[in-house]
């Protein structure tokens, strides 16, 4: 049987941890390979680890066809939608899985845009919405259970780290937060940084903050409380005015009583 594998639908997979890959192992060659792999014509679209095992082992395997699928990008979509959904997944790869899938609802938005003909011809089609929408953050967050911060934290992972932070991220190493922090300092220090472990890590990512917070300049306080603060100040003045008036008062009094009583 031949059986292609994708490099690029590979890499939606969260590589399994060596503990994880010798579980399975351990499970096929005990019980053999139960779940079918799934195809699409002869490309593998699911079950890239237990082939890769029972290829190793010479584990006999079923195969089942998934034939709904109309190009790539479909298979794509499918593979993402399927990896969204379990848990297994880390907040980080889901961020990356939700972000790839924007990317492919834009493509296909643009390429729909420059087919006027085709969209006519199959108005049902053009017009089918996607789900959701895809046009914001917000979209991309709700998608992969995270929060838009983090959706944004990811993309600058995604623009500045290198490999080796990357996997550090991968891994668990670095949390997301520290990760986009040190993804902003050059490559030499982040490849030496994850070198150096999780402390050497996590105090690049400290620096970073600092060092973005000392160049902060001082919040000014809005018009409204600067406004609001003023009129406090004037009412109090107006108060020590009065019990100053009313001190005075009352010290002509006492002194009045004296000189009567005299």
């Amino acid at each position: 049987m031949n059986i292609t594998i994708n490099e690029e639908l590979r890499s939606f997979i969260d590589p399994l941890t060596a503990n994880e890959y010798a579980a399975l192992e351990r499970s096929l060659l005990a019980e053999g390979c139960r779940d079918a792999l799934v195809l699409w014509n002869d490309v593998l679209i699911d079950g890239h680890n237990r082939y890769d095992i029972c290829q190793k082992h010479s584990i006999p395997f079923k195969t089942v066809q998934n034939a709904t699928f109309d190009s790539l990008d479909d298979v794509m979509l499918w593979m993402i939608d399927n990896h969204l959904a379990r848990r297994s997944v880390s907040d980080y790869q889901r961020g990356v899985l939700a972000l790839r899938k924007k990317d492919i609802v834009a493509a296909r938005v643009a390429q729909r845009a420059t087919e006027p003909e085709a969209a006519q011809a199959a108005p049902d089609a053009a017009k089918a919405p996607e789900s959701p929408p895809w046009n914001t953050r917000e979209d991309v967050a709700k998608a992969a259970r995270v929060s838009s911060n983090t959706i944004s934290q990811i993309e600058r992972i995604q623009k500045a780290a290198t490999p080796q932070l990357v996997e550090a991220v991968r891994s668990g190493t670095i949390s997301i937060n520290a990760a986009a922090n040190v993804a902003s300092l050059p490559e030499s220090v982040q490849i030496a940084a994850v070198a150096g472990g999780r402390k050497e890590l996590q105090q690049a990512a400290r620096q970073v903050r600092e060092q973005k917070a000392s160049s902060r300049p001082p919040k000014e306080p809005p018009a409204d409380a600067e406004a609001d603060l003023r009129a406090q100040v004037a009412t109090l003045r107006e108060k020590v005015d009065a019990l100053g008036a009313e001190n005075q008062a009352l010290r002509e009094r006492l002194a009045a009583l004296g000189e009567s009583a005299a």
